[in-house]
């Protein structure tokens, strides 16, 4: 993948990284990442620059990075600083050196900056999750790109269908608007006001008043996901690039029912089951789709899912990451 537009993606829960460096495949980047001396994420290629072995076999040794091979040492910049076999004192050549990455970590996630400018601000998370929720946290392999598993999740009309004996009871079939409303240039709100059909149209979105919608959802460009349940239980995912073909979904389970942490990390946990419930039955048709959403023909009750395709049509490198090749076809 190119490097192009800035963004930051999140890309790995915080807990699952420590001392002990961690490799991982993301935007289809082998990387390594560990905390350095300072309880600081560092992000490097999983690659040593000598004989090629991978880093995330090695250890930390005072905050830096040892190969497993020769025991070269890397600093969070990807350069070495000390080759054993050459001594302390040696002075290591700039040309020993590894790509680095921009990392940040925030609300317990780990996000990747992917751009050629420095980052200019923090990555963007739902400002209503304060300090007071706490959250249990299920993550798994979905063999779809990334594209398609946002999809999913933006997707008012298969409620229904997919979902029929836990969160789409009622038969709502029928899908007024749904109404989108963008907050910034990569957030927007999508409100679900589905019906039962008893041979009325549905209504457009500007005939709604998003106002009486029971449920309403949020996504942060490019892989950040938010369903409003009530005020104190949330459930957000993130969706993760590992390569073109595979999606890693991070899914939390929010809770700020009593304001008990020890409490409400117990609801959290409990309701964990039920959420992967219903996000496998999501897994079981998503997996069936063709990966390409290019030819897609979509309707009305797809707003939610046509803008998300007008933003990200809009990152030429990122869709060069998703499709070999491009062409002019439009969403």
């Amino acid at each position: 993948m190119k490097e192009g537009k800035t963004m930051w993606f999140a890309i790995a829960s915080s807990n699952e990284i420590s001392e002990k460096p961690v490799g991982v495949i993301r935007l289809d980047r082998e990387l390594v990442l560990w905390r350095d001396a300072n309880n600081e994420i560092k992000a490097l290629e999983d690659i040593c620059v000598h004989r090629k072995a991978k880093l995330s076999a090695g250890e930390v040794v005072g905050g830096r990075l040892q190969c497993p091979f020769h025991g070269f040492e890397y600093d969070g910049d990807g350069k070495v600083k000390v080759i054993p076999a050459l001594g302390k004192s040696y002075e290591v050549p700039q040309r020993f050196a590894v790509k680095s990455y921009e990392v940040c970590e925030k609300a317990g996630m780990i996000w990747l900056w992917i751009g050629d400018q420095e980052p200019r601000n923090q990555p963007r998370f739902f400002s209503d999750i304060d300090e007071n929720f706490v959250y249990a946290e299920f993550k798994e392999l979905w063999k779809v790109p990334y594209p398609r598993a946002v999809e999913n999740q933006l997707d008012v009309m298969h409620l229904p269908f997919v979902h029929r004996n836990t969160i789409g009871r009622g038969n709502r079939t029928l899908v007024n608007g749904p109404v989108v409303k963008w907050i910034n240039e990569d957030e927007f709100f999508f409100y679900v006001l589905n019906e039962v059909d008893h041979g009325q149209r549905p209504r457009k979105p500007e005939e709604l008043n998003p106002d009486l919608s029971r449920v309403y959802l949020e996504f942060i460009f490019p892989n950040t996901w938010q369903n409003h349940i009530t005020e104190g239980i949330r459930v957000i995912a993130f969706f993760v690039p590992v390569d073109r073909s595979s999606t890693m979904i991070y899914l939390r389970f929010y809770v700020r029912a009593t304001k008990i942490k020890v409490l409400d990390k117990l609801i959290a946990k409990l309701g964990m089951p039920f959420n992967k419930k219903v996000l496998h039955q999501d897994k079981r048709v998503v997996e069936t789709q063709q990966h390409d959403i290019r030819t897609d023909t979509l309707v009305q009750g797809d707003l939610p899912i046509i803008e998300f395709r007008k933003r990200l049509f809009k990152e030429k490198d990122l869709l060069e990451f998703l499709y070999e090749e491009l062409d002019s076809t439009s969403i």
